[in-house]
């Protein structure tokens, strides 16, 4: 799915340019080269794409692995003349990304192909080879589609080789894999698959690494334990899902003592393959053969997650209601088993939901659609729920009502002490509410999340559940912080009004949300349906101070909510104007295109582009706070930053895919391209210091 993604990004941002052997791009140098200059008719003529990425960055083999591209060529040749057969690639390396498996290679390399020179021609026939050429090249930080029409104005003749091209042919057919005259045996056992590859000297085998071809035969970052067993080595991994069947083929990277790195082009049939055997002497087997990269990887992924996860708790969506939460341990004086039990609980509540969405996320985009965290909140209906739900939660911090677990009693406020049942409706109202924020370590671990393997990316979506309600946890497990917290008494009442007041500022943006998504009339839709919802749970709560059944006002709040949902306008009026927020107008912001942002790279103009929604509260904070500064628009103006913005508060393909590349699940994403080519992805939390000293 990733790679069909990132295939169909190149195909639409593609740029060609001039016809011509040679082409510089940003980030890469490609070439197309020939055996001769003057083919001779009837005689296969050799060709080679020769592509050599910049220091820092790397292309991608003909499966490239857990994410990128493979090279794609599209050739226009002599009327007559068949296309050449598909491109052969020399060995590639390994390189780890984020917890990712990459194929790829960091230095030059040069992709072979021959082409069929028709019998006949005359000499001196021109014979012009033209290809459109289209590869994806990375950063450890980064991944650039980049594109080149290629030209070689040839001339029927000898076939003589050509002085400068011919040796980097022989150089590149050398670097292919060499066909390995046995054949190879692969087995499944369990969830593990097996290889076993005969060859000459296995003893002088230092490491060894198999690179399918096939896309789900195997778990590529998981390391392969490579042992000896008699002429043969053995290789064992995971397997992949659903795993292989029938023919195996790839590239067996092979390393010797005191021989440089080869390849052999292997094909295994399923049979039987043998136990494990002997070590590699060298290295003990090859069991971090995977961990090539500088990347992250799974764990620090994880604990970017939890860290992010545990900021959330400050956001004034969240807070209140952890604090309320927090205090009514202090205030019910409950006892240890039960404290434990509701920290369980609430943890329970906060998991499920953001593993949940999470969840969501990734079927929706294996389905294939382009969305990201919190894109529920690009539709008008989930805003105006959420408008009802935080007004809700606010009135009833002011007191207005009480949540009961039966009718008629007071006091048993569930958010506040309803025990476990409480707890997790708590936690899960929790991680519903905090969608709409995102703050640092976030986004790196959600942008991995959409890429990694179904299991791992859950359990990333479940490090911030964990993370979000991990302060419960630990004041519900904890003793000596249950008794830190303050006493009981009068000003409890007090404090939970105040806790009201940031949940009625959400509920204000809201519906400021609603009305930037879709219109004014919409806006007051859902502040008509906000009103409605506070009369019926005004009602609610006078019912419950007399002692009276709670059923008429109960259904009456839940109805309004279902009718402000159904009838809230899901797009806005026609011609309506989206309001210019005061950092774009101070700094002439421009919209984002692809189209816009490749012209301007084109022109060697730096380029700050930022990514925002008006649901997300950093990325105001942010637009209020350093890009605001008066510094920061003097600073880009003399140093002629182009400021581009992407708005995705409604769902924009162009904005997702953009996304997508850079591995970000959502927004803020603040990058800077500067005049020579270079690509540099700013903090989410912006300082004026950071803006005001970016280099041109």
């Amino acid at each position: 799915m990733i790679r069909s993604l990132v295939s169909f990004v190149l195909a639409l941002l593609a740029l060609p340019a001039l016809a011509a052997p040679v082409s510089d791009q940003p980030h890469t140098r490609v070439e197309l080269i020939a055996q001769s200059s003057a083919p001779a008719p009837g005689k296969p003529l050799q060709l080679g794409i020769v592509l050599t990425p910049k220091a820092g960055w790397h292309t991608y083999w003909l499966n490239p692995g857990d994410a990128g591209a493979p090279t794609r060529a599209e050739w226009r040749l002599p009327a007559g003349v068949s296309a050449p057969p598909e491109l052969q690639y020399p060995v590639p390396g390994t390189l780890v990304v984020s917890g990712l498996m990459n194929h790829v290679y960091e230095k030059r390399n040069i992709l072979a192909t021959e082409l069929a020179v028709p019998a006949g021609l005359a000499a001196g026939t021109a014979f012009p080879i033209e290809v459109q050429v289209d590869w994806l090249v990375c950063s450890h930080e980064q991944c650039v589609p980049e594109s080149a029409t290629l030209s070689l104005p040839l001339v029927v003749g000898d076939g003589a080789d050509d002085a400068a091209m011919a040796p980097q042919i022989a150089e590149g057919r050398a670097a292919l894999p060499r066909a390995l005259a046995a054949t190879a045996t692969w087995a499944k056992a369990g969830t593990r698959f097996v290889l076993s590859v005969p060859m000459a000297g296995p003893d002088k085998v230092k490491s060894a690494w198999f690179f399918p071809t096939g896309d789900a035969v195997i778990t590529h970052v998981t390391p392969q334990k490579v042992t000896i067993v008699g002429d043969a080595l053995r290789i064992e991994t995971d397997a992949g899902t659903p795993g292989p069947e029938g023919e195996v083929t790839g590239v067996l990277r092979v390393e010797m003592a005191g021989e440089a790195p080869m390849g052999f082009a292997i094909t295994a049939n399923q049979g039987s393959v043998p136990g494990p055997g002997a070590a590699l002497a060298a290295t003990g087997g090859n069991d971090d053969a995977a961990g090539g990269g500088d990347g992250p990887g799974l764990p620090l992924i994880l604990l970017g997650a939890v860290l992010g996860g545990l900021i959330l708790n400050v956001m004034p969506c969240v807070f209140p209601i952890l604090s309320l939460k927090a205090l009514a341990l202090a205030k019910g004086n409950v006892g240890p088993a039960e404290a434990r039990t509701e920290a369980l609980a609430y943890t329970a509540g906060v998991v499920l939901v953001v593993t949940a969405l999470g969840g969501l996320v990734l079927a929706l985009r294996a389905a294939g659609s382009q969305v990201g965290w919190a894109f529920q909140l690009q539709d008008p209906r989930v805003i105006a729920f959420l408008l009802l739900l935080v007004t809700g939660i606010a009135l009833n911090l002011a007191g207005l009502f009480e949540v009961t677990l039966t009718t008629g009693n007071l006091g048993q406020d569930k958010a506040r002490s309803g025990g476990a049942s409480g707890a997790f409706f708590t936690g899960a109202l929790a991680a519903f509410v905090a969608t709409p924020c995102t703050g640092p370590f976030m986004a790196g671990a959600l942008g991995a999340a959409l890429v990694l393997p179904t299991v791992q990316a859950l359990s990333v979506f479940a490090g911030l559940g964990l993370g979000l309600a991990l302060p419960f946890l630990l004041i519900g497990f904890s003793p000596a912080l249950r008794r830190r917290l303050p006493k009981p008494g009068a000003w409890m009442v007090r404090l939970r009004a105040i806790l009201s007041i940031p949940m009625f500022l959400t509920a204000l943006a809201l519906a400021w949300v609603l009305g930037q998504q879709v219109g004014v009339n919409g806006m007051a839709m859902g502040l008509a349906g906000m009103l409605v919802f506070g009369l019926f749970l005004w009602w609610l709560g006078s019912r419950q101070h007399g002692g009276k059944s709670l059923a008429i006002p109960g259904i009456a709040s839940l109805a309004t909510i279902v009718a402000a949902v159904l009838l809230v306008p899901t797009a806005a009026p026609e011609g309506a104007a989206k309001a210019t927020t005061a950092a774009a107008s101070e700094l002439n912001a421009v919209k984002y295109t692809p189209a816009a942002l490749a012209e301007l790279r084109a022109q060697n103009k730096p380029v700050f582009l930022y990514m925002t929604a008006d649901w997300c509260l950093t990325c105001k904070v942010n637009e209020k706070g350093a890009m605001a500064d008066a510094a920061v628009a003097e600073s880009f103006k003399a140093k002629g930053i182009t400021v581009m913005e992407g708005d995705w508060t409604r769902n924009d393909a162009a904005i997702s895919t953009w996304l997508a590349e850079h591995k970000r699940a959502g927004v803020p994403v603040y990058v800077y391209y500067d005049p020579t080519g270079g690509e540099t992805e700013l903090p989410q939390i912006l300082t004026v210091d950071a803006l005001t000293t970016l280099k041109v």
